[in-house]
């Protein structure tokens, strides 16, 4: 039989515990007394990255000369050099691109799936209501494509007709705004909506004029038209509230224009294009001349 004061001891015994283990859950939820896995991942994680160290960013697998993927599946492209350069100069080497459809993009960075999008998103005030940008790093032309018989000369041969645009691009607003009497076909990529022109469900695509060169090249494809588009430059897309990211990218950029580092990339992969010459180094800055074929 166990003696009361016994029993009394271990009250006190299990009581003392029980509020030693209250205390030690509050000091872990408060972040006193000591660091904790939070606090440090903060102090190591300065852009808010979802792994620190890593910046997750969505992309297109099927946009060149922009991004796009190589025979060996990696990413590659004008914007994706570009954005690893200037990465780098924010302190981050690990850059992982991931294959979206362009719809897709914006939200998956809005709710946080990945920290950036990068595949030549033109910055409009809609969509800055869903996501934050980094300043302008392109601006070009809008083409419209068709084939050498589609009787399609000019944007004024659009009404009627059955006009391709990727769903959710820019190509897609000014279609809907400025070709009222076309009859649109949204289209997830570039790919599918060529092959549809090629095989005569569309009659045109409308699409962006550097992608829209290759196209040609390879399919025999002609342009109807090239549309400037400098009102709506492009720009990396990132959640909103990440400013010591968005800061980081802006002054990575503006290092890479003025140090001709953009400049060299742009040579490379738009060989012959119409230099938009606001990214030039300041030095350099003239007026940009109209694309020729």
């Amino acid at each position: 039989m166990i003696g009361k004061s016994a029993v009394i001891k271990r009250l006190n015994f299990r009581t003392t515990g029980l509020v030693a283990a209250a205390v030690a859950a509050l000091l872990a939820l408060s972040g006193c007394g000591g660091s904790t896995p939070a606090s440090s991942s903060t102090a190591g994680n300065p852009y808010g990255l979802i792994e620190p160290g890593t910046i997750r960013v969505a992309s297109l697998g099927d946009a060149k000369p922009y991004t796009f993927t190589d025979a060996s599946g990696n990413f590659t492209g004008f914007d994706v050099e570009l954005f690893k350069d200037v990465a780098h100069r924010a302190g981050v080497d690990n850059v992982v691109f991931t294959g979206q459809d362009f719809s897709a993009i914006l939200p998956a960075v809005a709710n946080g799936q990945f920290d950036v999008g990068v595949a030549a998103i033109g910055i409009t005030d809609k969509r800055k209501q869903t996501v934050d940008f980094s300043n302008g790093y392109l601006a070009g032309y809008l083409t419209v494509l068709t084939t050498k018989t589609s009787g399609i000369k000019s944007a004024n041969d659009l009404a009627g007709k059955r006009l391709g645009v990727v769903q959710g691009t820019l190509q897609e607003a000014y279609a809907v705004k400025n070709f009222p009497s076309a009859n649109l076909v949204r289209f997830p990529d570039n790919n599918s909506a060529v092959s549809a022109l090629n095989s005569g469900s569309v009659d045109a695509h409308f699409l962006d004029y550097e992608a829209a060169k290759s196209y040609e090249q390879q399919f025999g494809l002609v342009s109807a038209a090239d549309i400037p588009s400098f009102d709506a430059p492009a720009g990396f897309a990132l959640a909103k509230g990440k400013t010591a990211l968005k800061d980081a990218l802006n002054k990575g950029l503006a290092a890479a224009m003025e140090d001709g580092t953009w400049e060299k990339l742009y040579q490379k992969w738009f060989p012959g294009s119409p230099m938009p010459t606001q990214y030039l180094p300041k030095a350099q800055q003239t007026a940009s001349p109209a694309p020729s074929k």
